[in-house]
């Protein structure tokens, strides 16, 4: 078994093969994001930190989107 790869390596890499299993990962990942971002625009006017939210939700892209769930969806400002 082979345990280092060069770049040259990724040549042979058959795309195909392992296409089946990131592609759903991915688009758990982009729903996640999409839906994070669709909740934090609706409630904007009752949420604390707006745009730091958008950030780490565009940037920490499927930890961005749970952390806001679950700590975010909290940050409600008191009036």
């Amino acid at each position: 078994m082979k345990l280092h790869y060069e770049l040259n390596d990724l040549k042979d890499l058959d795309i195909m093969a392992i296409l089946p299993i990131i592609l759903p990962v991915m688009a758990i990942g982009v729903l996640l994001v999409l839906i994070a971002l669709i909740d934090l625009y609706k409630h904007r006017k009752t949420r604390d930190n707006v745009l730091i939210w958008t950030i780490i939700i565009l940037f920490a892209n499927t930890l961005g989107p749970i952390l806001y769930f679950v700590i975010g969806r909290k940050d409600i400002e008191k009036s």
